[in-house]
């Protein structure tokens, strides 16, 4: 119950710091939180997270994440339809908390590509790669823990909402992309958001398997 507690705060302070700095940037219309600073406050609170429950749960706070661990054998599968659960109820409390203190609010943080779908699709597909690859080898088994780990991943989520922010939101996580749909009611292309995150994931754990030796996602390597 502990690493779901931890799972549910982890999430819950991921999609308020992150989602509510983009709400805080639309209600001021970029006045006093630009694209640059919404980048940062995802990859600051990120690292904060891993750093906080890194050694409790594995500071996961995402579904694609928690699959891929699972595919790759450092988690167990029973335990994922539980973290998912504390994920996703994190999330959701972090939006309605935010449609509480911002009214004026459209979107919440709402991923809402900019691009052709498809295109869209592709680009969450890689940017969720390349976020479980840098994961998956900083990593000791299914906990993001260590010296090195929340820079590492807060790094590379600040790069890729830098670049990438502006034409998909850089998602990378379904629940992500979920919560705030659910409250801002913005469900268009919901689906790219919900599917290519887990491919990415997937494929950055099968790409380890190929680079590394066999044993590489054995539990505890």
């Amino acid at each position: 119950m502990k690493k779901l507690i931890a799972e549910f705060i982890g999430t819950f302070s991921l999609i308020f710091c992150g989602t509510g700095a983009m709400t805080i940037s639309e209600v001021t219309q970029g006045a006093d939180l630009t694209h640059i600073g919404v980048a940062m406050t995802w990859g600051l609170i990120v690292m904060a997270m891993i750093y906080a429950f890194g050694e409790s749960s594995g500071a996961h706070f995402n579904p694609a994440v928690t699959v891929a661990f699972a595919y790759a054998k450092k988690f167990d599968w029973k335990r994922v339809p539980g973290y998912i659960t504390a994920q996703f109820l994190g999330a959701l409390l972090a939006s309605v908390v935010l449609w509480i203190l911002f009214p004026t609010s459209e979107f919440y943080g709402a991923t809402l590509p900019a691009m052709d779908a498809w295109r869209a699709f592709v680009l969450e597909l890689l940017l969720t790669f390349f976020l479980m690859l840098t994961i998956i080898n900083v990593s000791t088994g299914s906990k993001e823990t260590g010296v090195m780990a929340g820079i590492a991943i807060g790094g590379v989520v600040l790069l890729e909402a830098m670049f990438a922010g502006p034409m998909t939101k850089a998602s990378m996580n379904p629940i992500r992309s979920l919560a705030p749909a659910i409250v801002s009611g913005h469900y268009e292309h919901l689906w790219l958001y919900l599917t290519a995150p887990f491919l990415g994931a997937l494929l950055a754990v099968i790409s380890c398997k190929l680079v590394k030796d066999d044993q590489c996602c054995a539990s505890g390597c």
